[in-house]
């Protein structure tokens, strides 16, 4: 919880989830009693954590997902009781990276589909990869990932299975352990797409979605808005609507990959 996966207290200290879902509500029991000023949660598990722990402070969250459907706020505009935040509609952007992969990777049949079953709020994106996948003839294999701990059999069994990429979906665990799934990928020659920038500086193939900069400066605009005595449930929930396509041009050429010059042209960063 907060921004960074990490709950911050006034003492300066910090407490790590350490990647297990079943920390969270100790965690953010913990910045209600202190009291925490502000919450910001980031990541579906911990909004729904930070909403069941108070309903007086101010949470400002950022997640995937349309946040009156899964009933976290009561409309975009004025969003009610103490919470606010940045959201973005994940099942759409699932399937366009699926599509920007085989773009690059066109002699994919099986593509595999990292996943965290600790985390419910996943299943409308599995189902949407799942049809898009059909519908070009492509097969989506789910592989499940709790903990750091479950990594390597996951790849092992994408290996196995005969997949020939990997997609790796926004999910706080994994981006909590990035370098580790960026390197699994490589150990095991599989083209990686991932959800943001990161993950591509640190190795991966391909990226694309929203800046993790631009997102988190937007939650900050809201933090100063409420820390002047705006209300969380008077601020709009802010939707953006850039997403950036980022490409590993190193990694390509490890794994052998030539790029289409047209594919880099419409990429907002190429890695040399």
């Amino acid at each position: 919880m907060a921004s960074t996966n990490k709950c911050l207290a006034r003492s300066n200290k910090s407490r790590t989830w350490e990647g297990e879902y079943a920390r969270l509500p100790v965690l953010a029991a913990e910045l209600v009693h202190r009291p925490a000023a502000i919450i910001v949660a980031s990541g579906l598990p911990s909004v729904f954590v930070a909403k069941a722990a108070t309903s007086t402070i101010p949470i400002v969250f950022t997640s995937a997902g349309d946040p009156v459907q899964l009933g976290i706020v009561a409309s975009l505009n004025r969003p009610g009781g103490n919470i606010t935040g940045v959201s973005f509609l994940a099942v759409e952007v699932a399937s366009k990276r699926l599509e920007l992969l085989l773009e690059v990777v066109p002699t994919a049949t099986v593509i595999g589909l990292l996943t965290n079953p600790n985390n419910p709020r996943t299943d409308p994106e599995i189902g949407q990869l799942l049809a898009a996948a059909r519908t070009v003839g492509k097969q989506i294999l789910v592989v499940k990932a709790g903990s750091e701990r479950d990594f390597d059999v996951a790849f092992e069994t994408l290996v196995q299975e005969r997949a020939s990429a990997v997609l790796i979906p926004a999910e706080p665990l994994f981006s909590l352990w990035r370098e580790q799934l960026v390197a699994l990928a490589a150990r095991h020659a599989l083209p990686a797409m991932c959800d943001v920038r990161e993950f591509t500086t640190a190795g991966g193939l391909l990226s694309y979605g929203l800046s993790l900069t631009d997102t988190y400066r937007l939650v900050a605009g809201l933090v100063a808005r409420i820390l002047k005595g705006a209300k969380p449930a008077d601020l709009p929930i802010l939707q953006p609507t850039k997403f950036q396509l980022v490409v590993n041009l190193r990694t390509a050429k490890t794994l052998g990959l030539r790029i289409p010059d047209s594919f880099l042209l419409r990429a907002d960063e190429v890695i040399e």
